[in-house]
């Protein structure tokens, strides 16, 4: 037993001599530290006190609630990409390990979306939606960093400007062409709502960077890197092809029927919260939304979004 207290010592002084620190003095530390709880580590109250409702409409906050774990749950998928991302060796399993794991996280984000779908009256929704103007899902920087980290920001330009982009087109010229552009801007004047002013004028320097750091960081692209007999591995494939499902037609779906519910309900016009077309802007056969083109048959591709492709069509 002391043999094994005196390596995990050994161990602790290595670490901390590596940071130019005195283990004696963090092990005094702990004699002074409280017992860690559960509510301390996950700062439940901190957690509990988001929810600030504009109205006095209970259901308000299921809405609230339900769009903040959607935020904790991007975060999750962001940290899962990181890892294939920024990994120096990467391997064929190691790739399709957190594929796999980012895909269930948008597994059950497409499912909870009957949460909301069937949580929530629909007179209710119709009312505390008029306080949230201009807001709108559409303003998730966190979707917009999945969006940017999974492809080649090719794959994200509008489908009408595809053609006039490349690769030395200046990140700017491009982010002012994202397919998400359209949503936000008047379709005759170019003119930008102020959903997507405020949007832009947030976080249009971050995504810059965060563009140009993931330009050849992306999973699109760190999958073209590896060797051709591991890019034909059928559960990478696999795996890759279900993500790209999950997310641009499962997910989207999901969202566009949720929509539906509400926006078509004869309430009142069927328009999005920020004024945008949302149909056309949500439904995945207008913008062709695909990740991983070359992973996909042409045919598939002609029918994104409007018949049931099978995911996992590569046995």
């Amino acid at each position: 037993m002391d043999q094994k207290k005196d390596q995990i010592f050994e161990k602790l002084k290595t670490k901390f001599e590596d940071i130019g620190q005195d283990v004696n003095v963090h092990l005094e530390g702990l004699l002074h530290s409280k017992p860690l709880t559960y509510w301390d580590y996950i700062q439940t109250d901190a957690l509990l006190n988001l929810q600030i409702q504009r109205t006095t409409l209970p259901d308000e906050l299921v809405f609230i609630m339900y769009h903040q774990i959607n935020e904790l749950l991007f975060k999750m998928i962001l940290g899962e990409i990181d890892q294939v991302a920024f990994k120096k060796k990467l391997t064929t399993p190691f790739f399709a390990k957190h594929l796999n794991r980012i895909s269930r996280y948008f597994d059950m984000l497409s499912s909870s979306f009957n949460i909301m779908k069937d949580g929530m009256d629909i007179e209710q929704y119709m009312k505390f939606r008029n306080t949230l103007a201009p807001a709108s899902g559409f303003q998730s920087a966190q979707y917009r960093c999945i969006e940017f980290a999974s492809t080649e920001l090719i794959n994200l330009i509008d489908i009408r400007f595809r053609d006039t982009i490349d690769r030395n087109t200046p990140f700017s010229h491009a982010f002012d062409h994202l397919y998400w552009q359209a949503a936000g801007k008047d379709h005759k004047t170019g003119k930008k709502s102020t959903l997507l002013k405020l949007f832009e004028e947030r976080y249009m320097d971050d995504f810059i960077v965060f563009m140009k750091t993931y330009n050849k960081l992306n999973l699109w692209t760190r999958f073209k890197s590896l060797p051709k007999n591991e890019r034909e591995n059928k559960k990478l494939i696999n795996a890759m092809r279900h993500y790209d499902h999950t997310v641009n037609i499962q997910w989207v779906m999901s969202h566009y029927k949720t929509a539906g519910k509400y926006l078509d309900s004869g309430e009142e016009s069927a328009e999005a919260t920020g004024g945008s077309d949302w149909k056309k802007y949500m439904h995945p056969k207008y913008q062709k939304r695909i990740f991983f083109p070359d992973l996909w048959s042409q045919e598939e591709k002609d029918n994104w979004g409007i018949t049931n492709i099978k995911e996992h069509a590569i046995l």
